[in-house]
């Protein structure tokens, strides 16, 4: 789930900071300039800096590598995970244990389990965990661009800001058996 990279960047210290420790210095800039984004590749060297070569720690889970998060919210578009400091997992409806429904009144996706006593609904309720199978991943580039055209209206850029993508995103499969809902598959 995790990946340990190895990275040379140029990092700038601040004159107000030499007075602290080289070290404290410069992990304290790369925790700005690194943590919590995502970095495909994008290095800007500079004379008169300081040229760093680090390891860090990156999320980026294998292709079907099996993980348990909390279902965030449900939609037509799937459910929604979380697995803490992550929340951009995506179960698409195909990719759900079949036959399964959305239920618009109470905004959670229903499997329709079959027994020999008849069917079962069993809902995906927020809150719930979930263990899935990671399918998926897309990286989006979301660096930012020019304008378009010269006649780009106001309207135009409010509508593109509003479709805010996410930069990395995972999408999950519980298609399988022993996949979906902890408490599905826990002995009574």
């Amino acid at each position: 789930m995790f990946v340990l990279v190895e990275m040379t960047d140029t990092v700038r210290i601040p004159p107000w900071q030499f007075e602290r420790k080289l070290n404290e210095s410069i992990a304290e800039e790369l925790n700005k300039k690194l943590a919590n984004k995502v970095n495909v590749s994008s290095f800007l060297f500079v004379p008169n800096e300081m040229c760093v070569h680090f390891r860090y720690v990156v999320f980026h889970p294998f292709l079907d590598e099996i993980l348990i998060g909390q279902i965030k919210s449900c939609s037509q578009d799937g459910v929604h995970v979380s697995i803490g400091f992550f929340d951009d997992i995506v179960i698409p409806p195909e990719s759900l244990q079949q036959p399964a429904k959305f239920d618009e009144a109470e905004q959670v996706w229903v499997w329709e389990y079959e027994t020999e006593e008849g069917a079962h609904d069993l809902y995906m309720d927020i809150g719930e965990e979930i263990r899935f199978r990671v399918v998926d991943e897309t990286f989006v580039d979301t660096s930012p661009t020019g304008p378009s055209s010269a006649e780009a209206s106001t309207s135009n850029a409010t509508e593109e800001v509003q479709k805010k993508e996410a930069p990395y995103t995972l999408v999950g499969s519980i298609s399988e058996p022993g996949l979906g809902l902890l408490s599905w598959w826990t002995n009574s």
